[in-house]
């Protein structure tokens, strides 16, 4: 029995494609093309973390008829199968890039035809072994001078940023040291203490997300509520050069002396505490300059006894500046996290309409079950922040901010029949 259901996961990882005629067209942005005209050249398709493609050739009338036109296996990228794909490939110029098999291995395919264009693989020996996050991740991210310079950028297993030549998979040269980055460095634990760059536990799953000639790179631990010890690498994002590999600036997610938030953390536990990543993917609103980040839970995801305190930014959606990493706003979804109650899905922007009036505003689904949305600019929640007692135990937060009109532990269902297109106003 147990062989079969292996046989069947296996069957599941590979790539399959529903084959559709679409035109492409040429275009000359710096930094990534449109889904306007067909493509997908982001892991959400854009920066907003929309999802939403405009093609409409595929409909209700004629869903019955789509036949498969081509299937990639996956098998053979790696020392052993891969029993899951997570990845969305990105689709530019005609041409699908996306990771696949136990070595998260980079691979170019035709998109009409799936013939294999080119492969790239790094053998990262212990160091990938070791990996708090394996198998082949989300995907790839793109990038282009909108003349002749195409790259893909990807996170290895052990953590390094890598940069490829679009066309033919060889790495940048130009791109950090021999067309990578490595991210293990300047990674801290404890106080100020330089992770092993073999065996320090860090590494991510996510894509890169990458915005004119940014590159940003969030980070993600072992999943689990069970540790070793709860002074664990310490989460952080960073933002990178797209051209160089040169760091640009990086935001701890645990703040140290003298950092907004670093207070929260009584009895100084910021610094025998760790965790609190980023692994989730990153949006941004390129028009304003800001990137919104999805924060994760610190080390031992059901105790907080060793880290008195609100815990920032733990379990938050923290906006930073483009440009510098600075802090604009944050909101805390949980205060003193101890529920596992992480955020696992990405902020998605949107125009919507407040009493006739057009507001640009960012989404948070959450695991509580609650839609958190937020004026773009500013924190400012478009409902009320209300005061909820928290678990009667000492290390819970005192109060945890929940909707306006909300009873603890209530139920809740969706009350929108359906969620509408860019531009439509809903969410």
């Amino acid at each position: 029995m147990l062989r079969k259901a292996y046989r069947s996961l296996r069957a599941l990882a590979s790539l399959v494609v529903i084959f559709v005629w679409m035109t492409v067209g040429a275009f000359s942005q710096v930094g990534q093309p449109s889904t306007a005209n067909g493509e997908w050249p982001n892991y959400s398709g854009d920066l907003k973390g929309t999802r939403y493609s405009p093609l409409d050739q595929i409909k209700a009338s004629n869903f019955n008829k789509l036949e498969i036109a081509w299937r990639f296996k996956t098998d053979n990228l790696g020392p052993f199968p891969e029993y899951k794909l997570e990845g969305t490939p990105l689709m530019v110029k005609g041409v699908l890039y996306t990771t696949g098999g136990t070595r998260r291995s980079v691979v170019a395919l035709d998109a009409k035809t799936g013939e294999q264009i080119w492969a790239h693989s790094l053998r990262e020996g212990k160091r990938a072994a070791v990996a708090p996050r394996q198998l082949s991740g989300r995907g790839v991210a793109y990038w282009t001078d909108g003349r002749s310079d195409e790259r893909v950028l990807y996170i290895t297993t052990g953590y390094r940023l890598v940069a490829l030549n679009a066309k033919n998979g060889a790495t940048i040269s130009t791109f950090g040291k021999d067309g990578m980055v490595d991210l293990k460095v300047g990674v801290m634990k404890g106080v100020n203490e330089q992770i092993d760059l073999e065996s320090g536990e860090i590494g991510v799953h996510s894509t890169p997300i990458v915005v004119k000639d940014v590159v940003i790179v969030g980070s993600a631990m072992k999943e689990g509520a069970t540790v070793k010890t709860h002074n664990n690498t310490k989460g952080l994002v960073r933002a990178f050069d797209v051209r160089t590999g040169k760091q640009l600036w990086r935001f701890n997610t645990i703040p140290g002396p003298g950092e907004f938030g670093n207070e929260t953390w009584e009895n100084g536990s910021w610094a025998t505490n760790g965790n609190v990543g980023v692994w989730t993917q990153i949006t941004v609103d390129e028009e304003l300059g800001l990137v919104y980040l999805p924060v994760e839970t610190p080390t031992s995801d059901y105790y907080g006894g060793h880290r008195p305190g609100n815990n920032l930014f733990a379990e938050s959606l923290v906006c930073v500046d483009l440009k510098t990493g600075q802090r604009k706003w944050h909101f805390q979804l949980v205060h003193h996290p101890i529920w596992n109650f992480d955020n696992s899905s990405p902020a998605m922007l949107a125009d919507i309409n407040v009493d006739g009036r057009p507001v640009k505003a960012v989404a948070l689904p959450h695991k509580a079950g609650w839609l958190y949305v937020f004026r773009a600019a500013v924190r400012r929640a478009r409902r009320e922040d209300l005061a909820d007692p928290a678990a009667p135990d000492q290390t819970a937060g005192l109060f945890s901010p929940v909707p306006e009109g909300a009873r603890r532990l209530d139920r809740f269902h969706p009350r929108v029949a359906r969620a509408g297109a860019p531009g439509s106003g809903t969410i």
